[in-house]
């Protein structure tokens, strides 16, 4: 009775021992996936941020008549299409970057 007591103690610890390390490598596999993931949304969100700033800067109100100090380029007739230009190069540009550096 005593040797069968123990091997079914054995046995059990072997189980939990297997049954530990399988809960281990699924954590390890999530956390991996979970990186994964995150490594894409701060990609997309490091391609907006300089977007978001020339949209901010360029989104206020500047009236040159009041100030010399504001942006003249607001009045000229190809501003809107060359913001648009400069916006889509930086864009594409640090899309390019991030391939060419294999995090995409």
């Amino acid at each position: 009775m005593l040797l069968w007591t123990i091997r079914v103690i054995d046995t059990v610890e072997t189980f939990r021992d297997l049954l530990s390390g399988m809960m281990d490598i699924y954590l390890s596999s999530v956390s991996n996936r979970m990186n994964e993931i995150m490594k894409v949304l701060t990609i997309i969100t490091t391609i907006f941020i300089p977007l978001s700033f020339i949209v901010g800067v360029y989104g206020m109100n500047f009236n040159t008549q009041i100030s010399p100090y504001n942006m003249p380029e607001l009045h000229t007739r190809y501003g809107y299409i060359v913001l648009w230009a400069i916006m889509i190069t930086v864009a594409v540009g640090m899309v390019f970057y991030f391939k060419k550096r294999k995090w995409l």
